[in-house]
């Protein structure tokens, strides 16, 4: 038998290909330009930051060949004015997901988020429940609160699923992530207990209810019917999905009449000692 031996290939092209993907598994697209073979040229390419600069670019491509790609991919024109002789690939980071709360109905949302290629990151402030050996498949499990750092990071593209089960953790990360504006922010619960928990929300922000519900999606997850955490979580992500997409029509929101009627329902103190009861069992 005789064994092959692969050398890694150490190519200015190859080390400018390996930095778009890091660069874009960092949150930063880039775009690869391809110019197919042509008579007398071989294969050439170019990788071209957000910022339009280009970060490598074959040694044989004109000047007047990376301006015109170039303006074809600025202006987001690429299948009209793109030259027919180039490939363009964009390289995007994948979806971000915060699974806030480690509980065991959050493994399912993990799971399916993984399934789409998504990086999910599972936070609590509960270290037994957040453990990195509960969420194989999430990219990170971490003991957070609402004033941490990992918290704090979260970006106008994330998606963001709010579900500790916790009536004091829910409220304080309610209240740390709205300002932080995500693309999707879902609160797992009752239409009683999320409105209580957007009321003390916009006071503690010293924002108005209607500017809370605009940012929240509650109930999470469309009304596709089922039972059981699975059902639940198919709901959530194909809401997360439809929204990050731009593809979503009519999901269930709270309004600010629906938080006034629910507050006149009662307190949050019924929720406060459900959670003591828990932490005590």
């Amino acid at each position: 038998m005789v064994d092959l031996l692969i050398e890694p290939i150490d190519t200015p092209e190859c080390r400018a290909l390996l930095a778009a993907l890091n660069a874009a598994l960092a949150g930063i697209e880039v775009t690869v330009l391809t110019w197919l073979p042509r008579a007398g040229k071989s294969l050439e390419r170019a990788v071209l930051a957000a910022s339009g600069d280009f970060t490598f670019a074959t040694a044989g491509l004109r000047e007047p060949e990376l301006m015109e790609a170039r303006a074809a991919v600025l202006l987001r024109g690429v299948v009209a004015n793109m030259p027919p002789d180039v490939f363009v690939e964009r390289i995007t980071a994948p979806q971000r997901l915060f699974v806030l709360g480690a509980g065991d109905d959050a493994k399912p949302v993990v799971s399916m988020a993984a399934l789409l290629g998504w990086s999910v990151s599972v936070m609590d402030g509960r270290a037994q429940m957040a453990r990195a050996d509960r969420f194989p498949e999430a990219e990170r499990v971490i003991v957070a609160s609402a004033a941490s750092s990992e918290v704090l990071a979260i970006r106008p593209d994330d998606a963001v699923v709010l579900m500790t089960h916790s009536y004091e953790q829910d409220r304080d990360l309610l209240a740390a992530v709205l300002p932080l504006h995500p693309r999707y922010l879902g609160l797992l619960g009752a239409r009683h207990r999320s409105s209580l928990l957007v009321s003390e929300a916009a006071a503690m922000l010293g924002w108005t209810i209607d500017a809370c519900c605009d940012r929240i999606y509650a109930p999470v997850g469309l009304d596709l019917g089922g039972d059981g955490p699975e059902a639940i979580a198919l709901a959530v992500i194909a809401e997360a999905q439809a929204c990050c997409m731009g593809k979503l029509g009519a999901s269930r929101r709270l309004t600010p009449q629906d938080v006034e009627r629910h507050l006149q329902e009662g307190s949050a103190a019924r929720y406060l000692q459900q959670q003591c009861a828990l932490d005590l069992a």
